[in-house]
Protein backbone atom coordinates (compact mmCIF):
# COMPACT_ATOMS: atom_id res chain seq x y z
CA UNK A 1 0.00 0.00 0.00
CA UNK A 2 1.34 3.59 -0.46
CA UNK A 3 0.98 5.02 2.89
CA UNK A 4 2.19 9.07 3.91
CA UNK A 5 2.71 9.68 7.47
CA UNK A 6 2.36 13.43 8.88
CA UNK A 7 5.05 13.88 11.78
CA UNK A 8 8.34 11.82 12.27
CA UNK A 9 8.66 12.51 15.70
CA UNK A 10 9.04 9.25 17.86
CA UNK A 11 5.45 7.85 17.04
CA UNK A 12 6.05 8.62 12.99
CA UNK A 13 9.27 7.50 13.11
CA UNK A 14 8.33 4.47 14.56
CA UNK A 15 4.89 3.77 12.67
CA UNK A 16 6.02 4.46 9.06
CA UNK A 17 9.34 2.41 9.30
CA UNK A 18 7.75 -0.86 10.77
CA UNK A 19 4.98 -0.49 7.94
CA UNK A 20 7.93 -0.28 5.42
CA UNK A 21 9.82 -2.96 6.53
CA UNK A 22 6.90 -5.21 6.11
CA UNK A 23 6.61 -3.54 2.15
CA UNK A 24 4.68 -0.65 2.28
CA UNK A 25 5.20 2.14 0.30
CA UNK A 26 6.13 5.06 2.95
CA UNK A 27 6.48 8.56 2.85
CA UNK A 28 7.46 10.56 6.30
CA UNK A 29 6.39 14.48 6.09
CA UNK A 30 7.36 16.95 8.69
CA UNK A 31 7.28 20.61 8.40
CA UNK A 32 10.72 21.08 10.07
CA UNK A 33 13.03 21.23 6.86
CA UNK A 34 16.14 20.74 9.09
CA UNK A 35 15.04 17.32 10.64
CA UNK A 36 14.08 16.02 7.26
CA UNK A 37 17.41 16.58 6.13
CA UNK A 38 19.23 15.14 8.77
CA UNK A 39 16.66 11.73 8.09
CA UNK A 40 17.59 12.31 4.55
CA UNK A 41 21.38 11.30 5.78
CA UNK A 42 20.73 8.88 7.82
CA UNK A 43 20.81 10.55 10.77
CA UNK A 44 17.66 9.90 13.47
CA UNK A 45 16.82 12.62 15.69
CA UNK A 46 15.53 10.17 18.59
CA UNK A 47 17.23 7.11 20.43
CA UNK A 48 14.91 3.81 19.96
CA UNK A 49 16.79 0.36 20.19
CA UNK A 50 16.97 -0.68 16.23
CA UNK A 51 15.15 1.82 15.32
CA UNK A 52 17.92 3.43 13.32
CA UNK A 53 19.33 0.08 11.08
CA UNK A 54 15.25 -0.78 10.27
CA UNK A 55 15.17 2.55 9.07
CA UNK A 56 18.48 2.98 6.94
CA UNK A 57 17.15 -0.53 5.60
CA UNK A 58 13.98 0.57 4.15
CA UNK A 59 15.14 4.03 2.80
CA UNK A 60 18.02 2.01 0.98
CA UNK A 61 15.12 -0.60 -0.43
CA UNK A 62 13.53 2.52 -1.67
CA UNK A 63 10.30 1.92 0.68
CA UNK A 64 10.61 4.51 3.27
CA UNK A 65 11.45 8.44 2.24
CA UNK A 66 10.97 11.59 3.62
CA UNK A 67 9.81 15.19 2.38
CA UNK A 68 8.70 18.75 3.60
CA UNK A 69 6.10 19.26 0.62
CA UNK A 70 2.72 18.77 1.37
CA UNK A 71 1.39 18.41 -1.69
CA UNK A 72 3.88 15.31 -2.30
CA UNK A 73 2.71 13.13 0.67
CA UNK A 74 -1.09 13.54 0.39
CA UNK A 75 -0.93 12.68 -3.62
CA UNK A 76 1.43 9.83 -2.25
CA UNK A 77 -1.01 7.71 -0.26
CA UNK A 78 -4.78 6.35 0.21
CA UNK A 79 -3.47 6.22 4.12
CA UNK A 80 -3.28 9.54 5.49
CA UNK A 81 -1.59 8.98 9.50
CA UNK A 82 -2.05 11.76 11.39
CA UNK A 83 1.22 11.66 13.78
CA UNK A 84 2.26 15.16 14.84
CA UNK A 85 2.53 16.12 18.94
CA UNK A 86 -0.57 17.12 20.71
CA UNK A 87 1.18 18.92 23.61
CA UNK A 88 -0.64 20.37 26.75
CA UNK A 89 -2.15 23.28 26.29
CA UNK A 90 -2.09 25.73 29.74
CA UNK A 91 -5.03 24.32 31.45
CA UNK A 92 -3.94 20.60 30.96
CA UNK A 93 -5.96 19.98 27.39
CA UNK A 94 -4.10 18.11 24.33
CA UNK A 95 -3.54 20.95 22.10
CA UNK A 96 -4.66 19.72 18.15
CA UNK A 97 -3.49 22.86 16.32
CA UNK A 98 -0.63 20.71 14.70
CA UNK A 99 -3.35 17.51 13.77
CA UNK A 100 -5.95 20.68 12.53
CA UNK A 101 -3.19 22.15 10.25
CA UNK A 102 -2.44 18.31 8.91
CA UNK A 103 -6.00 18.15 8.43
CA UNK A 104 -6.34 21.48 6.68
CA UNK A 105 -3.19 20.32 4.63
CA UNK A 106 -4.63 17.04 3.34
CA UNK A 107 -8.07 19.01 2.52
CA UNK A 108 -6.22 21.51 0.34
CA UNK A 109 -4.35 19.18 -1.88
CA UNK A 110 -6.20 15.56 -1.96
CA UNK A 111 -7.91 15.09 -5.23
CA UNK A 112 -9.41 11.36 -4.72
CA UNK A 113 -10.38 9.42 -1.69
CA UNK A 114 -8.42 9.15 1.39
CA UNK A 115 -8.60 7.73 4.72
CA UNK A 116 -7.22 9.82 7.39
CA UNK A 117 -5.72 8.17 10.14
CA UNK A 118 -5.75 9.70 13.75
CA UNK A 119 -2.69 7.89 15.37
CA UNK A 120 -1.56 11.06 17.99
CA UNK A 121 -3.29 10.62 21.01
CA UNK A 122 -6.15 13.00 20.92
CA UNK A 123 -9.16 13.62 22.80
CA UNK A 124 -12.45 11.91 22.27
CA UNK A 125 -14.23 14.07 19.47
CA UNK A 126 -11.18 15.60 17.58
CA UNK A 127 -12.11 12.81 14.55
CA UNK A 128 -14.97 14.85 14.27
CA UNK A 129 -13.07 18.07 14.19
CA UNK A 130 -10.86 16.66 11.45
CA UNK A 131 -13.48 15.73 9.14
CA UNK A 132 -15.19 19.06 9.70
CA UNK A 133 -12.09 20.43 9.07
CA UNK A 134 -11.19 18.67 5.67
CA UNK A 135 -14.90 19.09 4.80
CA UNK A 136 -14.47 22.98 5.15
CA UNK A 137 -11.15 22.85 3.29
CA UNK A 138 -13.19 21.48 0.80
CA UNK A 139 -16.04 23.19 0.25
CA UNK A 140 -14.02 26.24 0.33
CA UNK A 141 -11.98 24.80 -2.56
CA UNK A 142 -15.33 24.08 -4.23
CA UNK A 143 -14.38 20.16 -4.77
CA UNK A 144 -16.44 17.10 -4.07
CA UNK A 145 -14.11 14.17 -2.73
CA UNK A 146 -14.50 11.51 -0.34
CA UNK A 147 -12.76 10.48 2.54
CA UNK A 148 -13.07 8.84 5.91
CA UNK A 149 -11.52 9.74 9.06
CA UNK A 150 -10.69 7.10 11.28
CA UNK A 151 -8.84 6.51 14.86
CA UNK A 152 -6.03 4.51 15.35
CA UNK A 153 -4.56 5.10 18.38
CA UNK A 154 -0.76 4.19 19.44
CA UNK A 155 0.68 1.56 22.06
CA UNK A 156 3.93 1.86 21.76
CA UNK A 157 6.64 2.00 24.83
CA UNK A 158 10.09 3.95 24.51
CA UNK A 159 12.36 1.66 24.85
CA UNK A 160 10.71 -1.21 23.49
CA UNK A 161 8.43 0.99 20.16
CA UNK A 162 9.65 -1.90 17.76
CA UNK A 163 8.49 -5.13 19.58
CA UNK A 164 5.45 -3.12 20.23
CA UNK A 165 3.86 -2.22 16.93
CA UNK A 166 5.57 -5.96 15.22
CA UNK A 167 4.39 -8.06 18.35
CA UNK A 168 1.58 -5.83 20.55
CA UNK A 169 -1.31 -7.37 22.24
CA UNK A 170 -3.69 -5.60 20.06
CA UNK A 171 -4.68 -3.21 16.93
CA UNK A 172 -7.38 -0.70 17.86
CA UNK A 173 -9.06 1.20 14.94
CA UNK A 174 -12.33 3.07 15.51
CA UNK A 175 -14.42 3.28 12.21
CA UNK A 176 -18.09 2.84 11.49
CA UNK A 177 -16.93 2.19 7.56
CA UNK A 178 -16.45 -0.77 6.18
CA UNK A 179 -13.86 0.84 3.52
CA UNK A 180 -12.24 1.98 5.95
CA UNK A 181 -12.37 -1.68 7.74
CA UNK A 182 -10.76 -3.20 4.64
CA UNK A 183 -8.13 -0.89 4.03
CA UNK A 184 -6.80 -1.25 7.51
CA UNK A 185 -6.74 -5.17 7.52
CA UNK A 186 -5.00 -4.39 4.61
CA UNK A 187 -2.23 -2.33 5.80
CA UNK A 188 -1.81 -4.38 8.78
CA UNK A 189 -1.80 -7.95 7.21
CA UNK A 190 1.91 -9.13 7.88
CA UNK A 191 1.57 -8.24 11.88
CA UNK A 192 -2.27 -10.10 12.05
CA UNK A 193 -1.21 -13.51 10.90
CA UNK A 194 -0.73 -15.41 14.07
CA UNK A 195 -3.84 -14.38 15.91
CA UNK A 196 -6.66 -11.65 15.43
CA UNK A 197 -5.52 -8.67 16.55
CA UNK A 198 -7.15 -6.28 15.08
CA UNK A 199 -10.34 -4.52 17.58
CA UNK A 200 -12.52 -2.40 15.48
CA UNK A 201 -14.66 -0.60 17.34
CA UNK A 202 -17.05 3.18 16.85
CA UNK A 203 -14.59 5.81 16.96
CA UNK A 204 -15.21 7.59 19.94
CA UNK A 205 -14.10 4.50 21.86
CA UNK A 206 -10.88 4.20 20.10
CA UNK A 207 -10.05 7.51 21.27
CA UNK A 208 -11.09 6.75 25.12
CA UNK A 209 -9.35 3.39 25.02
CA UNK A 210 -5.90 5.05 24.54
CA UNK A 211 -6.16 7.68 27.27
CA UNK A 212 -8.03 5.23 29.41
CA UNK A 213 -4.61 2.71 29.27
CA UNK A 214 -2.42 5.38 29.79
CA UNK A 215 -4.14 6.54 32.92
CA UNK A 216 -4.99 3.29 34.21
CA UNK A 217 -1.11 2.43 33.98
CA UNK A 218 -0.40 5.56 35.37
CA UNK A 219 -2.98 4.89 38.37
CA UNK A 220 -0.83 1.85 38.57
CA UNK A 221 2.48 3.40 39.79
CA UNK A 222 1.06 6.62 41.59
CA UNK A 223 -0.92 3.72 43.69
CA UNK A 224 2.37 1.90 44.20
CA UNK A 225 4.33 4.98 45.21
CA UNK A 226 1.38 5.96 47.34
CA UNK A 227 1.93 2.70 49.24
CA UNK A 228 5.87 2.64 49.73
CA UNK A 229 5.27 5.98 51.07
CA UNK A 230 3.36 4.57 53.73
CA UNK A 231 5.23 1.27 54.16
CA UNK A 232 8.67 3.93 55.07
CA UNK A 233 6.74 5.24 57.68
CA UNK A 234 5.08 2.09 59.19
CA UNK A 235 8.31 0.04 59.07
CA UNK A 236 7.55 -2.45 56.27
CA UNK A 237 9.44 -3.29 52.87
CA UNK A 238 7.51 -2.13 49.89
CA UNK A 239 9.56 -4.96 47.81
CA UNK A 240 8.03 -7.89 49.93
CA UNK A 241 4.69 -5.91 49.64
CA UNK A 242 4.55 -5.95 45.45
CA UNK A 243 5.80 -9.31 45.92
CA UNK A 244 2.65 -10.32 47.87
CA UNK A 245 -0.11 -8.56 46.09
CA UNK A 246 1.70 -8.95 42.56
CA UNK A 247 1.23 -12.52 42.93
CA UNK A 248 -2.42 -12.01 42.70
CA UNK A 249 -3.18 -12.70 38.93
CA UNK A 250 -6.04 -9.97 38.93
CA UNK A 251 -3.22 -7.47 39.71
CA UNK A 252 0.11 -8.52 38.60
CA UNK A 253 3.61 -7.57 38.56
CA UNK A 254 3.29 -4.98 35.56
CA UNK A 255 3.70 -1.18 37.05
CA UNK A 256 3.86 -2.01 40.58
CA UNK A 257 7.48 -1.13 41.02
CA UNK A 258 7.60 1.67 43.66
CA UNK A 259 10.00 4.26 42.65
CA UNK A 260 10.40 8.57 42.03
CA UNK A 261 7.27 8.98 39.57
CA UNK A 262 6.88 8.65 36.22
CA UNK A 263 7.81 10.69 33.24
CA UNK A 264 7.77 10.95 29.44
CA UNK A 265 5.76 12.20 26.75
CA UNK A 266 2.86 10.04 27.00
CA UNK A 267 1.42 9.76 30.98
CA UNK A 268 2.06 13.09 32.31
CA UNK A 269 0.07 14.45 29.43
CA UNK A 270 -2.65 11.82 28.86
CA UNK A 271 -3.79 11.89 32.34
CA UNK A 272 -4.02 15.92 32.89
CA UNK A 273 -5.72 15.77 29.33
CA UNK A 274 -8.60 12.92 30.38
CA UNK A 275 -9.05 15.27 33.69
CA UNK A 276 -9.41 18.01 31.52
CA UNK A 277 -11.54 16.41 29.34
CA UNK A 278 -14.41 15.18 32.40
CA UNK A 279 -14.10 18.79 33.47
CA UNK A 280 -15.52 20.15 30.07
CA UNK A 281 -18.08 17.50 30.38
CA UNK A 282 -19.21 18.95 34.02
CA UNK A 283 -17.55 15.48 36.08
CA UNK A 284 -14.85 15.81 38.41
CA UNK A 285 -12.45 12.99 37.94
CA UNK A 286 -11.23 12.70 41.48
CA UNK A 287 -9.08 9.92 40.65
CA UNK A 288 -6.96 10.82 37.56
CA UNK A 289 -6.85 14.54 39.87
CA UNK A 290 -4.91 12.26 42.60
CA UNK A 291 -2.81 9.93 40.03
CA UNK A 292 -1.24 13.14 39.04
CA UNK A 293 -0.97 14.66 42.77
CA UNK A 294 0.61 11.80 43.93
CA UNK A 295 3.15 11.57 40.88
CA UNK A 296 4.19 15.10 41.32
CA UNK A 297 4.89 14.61 45.04
CA UNK A 298 6.87 11.06 44.25
CA UNK A 299 9.40 13.34 42.60
CA UNK A 300 10.26 15.84 45.00
CA UNK A 301 10.80 12.80 47.65
CA UNK A 302 14.87 12.33 46.08
CA UNK A 303 15.90 15.70 46.91
CA UNK A 304 14.08 15.58 49.90
CA UNK A 305 15.53 12.53 50.98
CA UNK A 306 18.81 13.67 50.07
CA UNK A 307 18.23 17.00 52.10
CA UNK A 308 17.40 14.86 55.26
CA UNK A 309 20.24 13.33 55.27
CA UNK A 310 22.66 16.43 55.06
CA UNK A 311 20.45 18.02 57.65
CA UNK A 312 18.82 20.78 55.44
CA UNK A 313 22.06 21.97 54.19
CA UNK A 314 23.33 21.42 50.53
CA UNK A 315 25.04 24.33 49.64
CA UNK A 316 28.78 24.17 48.14
CA UNK A 317 27.46 19.74 48.03
CA UNK A 318 28.92 17.63 44.89
CA UNK A 319 25.50 15.45 43.88
CA UNK A 320 26.28 12.35 41.46
CA UNK A 321 23.52 11.51 39.34
CA UNK A 322 23.42 8.03 37.76
CA UNK A 323 20.35 8.68 35.12
CA UNK A 324 18.59 11.20 33.80
CA UNK A 325 15.91 9.80 30.68
CA UNK A 326 12.97 9.28 32.54
CA UNK A 327 12.87 5.73 32.04
CA UNK A 328 15.91 2.95 30.43
CA UNK A 329 16.70 2.37 26.70
CA UNK A 330 15.54 5.93 25.94
CA UNK A 331 17.18 9.82 25.69
CA UNK A 332 13.68 11.39 26.74
CA UNK A 333 13.70 13.34 28.91
CA UNK A 334 10.52 14.75 29.16
CA UNK A 335 8.94 15.37 32.79
CA UNK A 336 11.72 12.95 33.88
CA UNK A 337 12.18 12.71 38.26
CA UNK A 338 16.19 13.83 37.34
CA UNK A 339 15.20 17.02 36.19
CA UNK A 340 12.81 18.14 39.34
CA UNK A 341 15.93 16.54 41.20
CA UNK A 342 18.26 18.60 39.56
CA UNK A 343 16.63 22.08 39.47
CA UNK A 344 15.96 21.38 43.67
CA UNK A 345 19.85 20.97 44.02
CA UNK A 346 20.92 23.94 42.08
CA UNK A 347 17.91 25.72 44.32
CA UNK A 348 19.48 24.71 46.82
CA UNK A 349 23.20 25.72 45.98
CA UNK A 350 24.63 22.16 45.17
CA UNK A 351 26.30 21.37 42.08
CA UNK A 352 25.16 18.50 39.75
CA UNK A 353 27.95 15.63 38.40
CA UNK A 354 26.04 13.29 36.53
CA UNK A 355 26.00 10.36 33.99
CA UNK A 356 23.21 8.96 31.43
CA UNK A 357 24.08 6.03 28.69
CA UNK A 358 21.97 7.78 26.06
CA UNK A 359 20.52 11.60 27.29
CA UNK A 360 23.86 13.50 28.02
CA UNK A 361 23.25 15.54 24.12
CA UNK A 362 19.61 15.85 25.23
CA UNK A 363 20.40 16.94 28.81
CA UNK A 364 23.15 19.61 27.13
CA UNK A 365 19.80 20.95 24.88
CA UNK A 366 17.85 21.40 27.82
CA UNK A 367 20.23 23.30 29.94
CA UNK A 368 23.11 24.32 27.92
CA UNK A 369 26.33 24.71 29.69
CA UNK A 370 26.27 26.02 33.20
CA UNK A 371 28.79 26.00 35.86
CA UNK A 372 26.46 23.59 38.91
CA UNK A 373 26.17 20.85 35.81
CA UNK A 374 28.75 18.27 34.84
CA UNK A 375 27.83 15.90 32.22
CA UNK A 376 30.61 12.79 32.49
CA UNK A 377 31.56 9.61 30.40
CA UNK A 378 30.76 7.23 32.71
CA UNK A 379 29.15 6.17 36.25
CA UNK A 380 32.77 5.98 37.72
CA UNK A 381 33.53 9.56 36.89
CA UNK A 382 30.23 10.81 38.18
CA UNK A 383 30.88 9.11 41.51
CA UNK A 384 34.84 10.04 41.79
CA UNK A 385 34.89 13.05 44.53
CA UNK A 386 31.19 13.73 44.73
CA UNK A 387 29.30 13.99 48.20
CA UNK A 388 26.54 12.32 47.30
CA UNK A 389 24.82 9.56 44.65
CA UNK A 390 21.44 9.87 43.59
CA UNK A 391 20.11 6.91 41.25
CA UNK A 392 17.14 8.35 38.99
CA UNK A 393 17.28 5.48 36.32
CA UNK A 394 17.20 1.76 36.27
CA UNK A 395 19.56 1.62 33.40
CA UNK A 396 21.00 -1.97 33.56
CA UNK A 397 24.40 -0.64 33.75
CA UNK A 398 23.71 0.84 37.11
CA UNK A 399 22.24 -2.70 38.22
CA UNK A 400 25.47 -4.00 39.81
CA UNK A 401 27.56 -2.41 42.65
CA UNK A 402 30.93 -3.15 44.64
CA UNK A 403 29.16 -0.72 47.63
CA UNK A 404 32.68 -0.99 49.44
CA UNK A 405 33.95 0.59 46.24
CA UNK A 406 31.54 3.45 46.49
CA UNK A 407 31.99 4.14 49.38
CA UNK A 408 35.61 5.12 49.01
CA UNK A 409 34.80 7.20 46.41
CA UNK A 410 31.79 9.14 48.24
CA UNK A 411 32.91 12.14 50.43
CA UNK A 412 29.80 11.30 52.33
CA UNK A 413 28.55 7.68 52.66
CA UNK A 414 24.66 8.76 51.05
CA UNK A 415 23.07 7.54 48.76
CA UNK A 416 19.52 7.85 47.58
CA UNK A 417 17.76 5.18 45.24
CA UNK A 418 14.72 5.99 43.50
CA UNK A 419 14.34 2.53 41.75
CA UNK A 420 15.29 0.44 44.63
CA UNK A 421 18.02 -1.71 43.32
CA UNK A 422 19.81 -2.67 45.72
CA UNK A 423 18.89 -4.43 49.36
CA UNK A 424 19.38 -1.92 51.90
CA UNK A 425 21.13 -4.72 54.40
CA UNK A 426 24.01 -5.32 51.68
CA UNK A 427 24.27 -0.86 51.81
CA UNK A 428 24.51 -0.83 55.23
CA UNK A 429 26.84 -3.36 55.99
CA UNK A 430 29.20 -1.61 53.37
CA UNK A 431 28.77 1.12 55.70
CA UNK A 432 26.26 3.26 53.18
CA UNK A 433 23.68 5.36 53.94
CA UNK A 434 20.84 4.53 52.14
CA UNK A 435 17.58 5.80 51.00
CA UNK A 436 15.22 3.78 49.19
CA UNK A 437 11.28 3.63 48.26
CA UNK A 438 9.91 2.52 51.03
CA UNK A 439 12.27 -0.19 52.13
CA UNK A 440 10.50 0.13 55.82
CA UNK A 441 14.28 0.72 57.73
CA UNK A 442 15.79 3.62 55.79
CA UNK A 443 14.81 6.49 57.47
CA UNK A 444 16.39 4.74 60.73
CA UNK A 445 19.43 4.65 58.98
CA UNK A 446 21.80 7.63 60.25
CA UNK A 447 25.37 9.01 59.08
CA UNK A 448 28.21 7.73 61.10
Amino acid sequence: MKITIFGSGYVGLVTGTCLADVGHDVVCMDVDAAKIERLKQGEIPIYEPGLESMLLRNVEAGRLSFTTDAREAVAHGVLQFIAVGTPPDEDGSADLKYVLAVAESIGEYMDDYKVIIDKSTVPVGTADRVHARVAEVLKHRGVSVDFDVCSNPEFLKEGAALEDFTRGARIVVGTDSEKVRERMRECYAPYNRNHEKLMFMDVRAAELTKYAANAMLATKISFMNEISNLAERLGADIEEVRRGIGSDPRIGYHFIYPGCGYGGSCFPKDVQALARTASQIGYEAELLTAVESVNKRQKVTLFEKLSRAFDGDLTGKTIAVWGLAFKPNTDDMRDAPSRTLMEALWAAGAKVQAYDPESMRETRRIYGERDDLVLVADRIQAVKGADALVICTEWKEFRTLDAGWLKTQLAFPVVVDGRNLFEPSAMKSAGLMYYAVGRGDTLALTRD
